[in-house]
């Protein structure tokens, strides 16, 4: 089971993680940051596999990615 975390401060909103999401959990949040962008937003409903595609594409290093370890 993965996350992510998205700085939504340092985003842009340039669609590059919610386009290479394979299980298509990102999505431009509807909100405005300060910089006046619509950034990612993280649909976090436990299908995420820490995949890194999100994390390998953002030009804007926003993107952290989390996997937890099974027990």
């Amino acid at each position: 089971m993965g996350k992510i975390v998205i700085d939504i401060e340092q985003c842009k909103g340039c669609k590059l993680c919610v386009i290479s999401c394979p299980k298509q959990l990102i999505k431009l949040s509807e909100k405005l940051n300060l910089a006046g962008y619509h950034p990612a937003e993280f649909i976090d409903n436990g299908e995420c596999n820490s995949c890194g595609s999100c994390y390998q594409l953002c030009p804007d290093v926003a993107i952290e990615v989390w996997k937890e370890e099974k027990r």
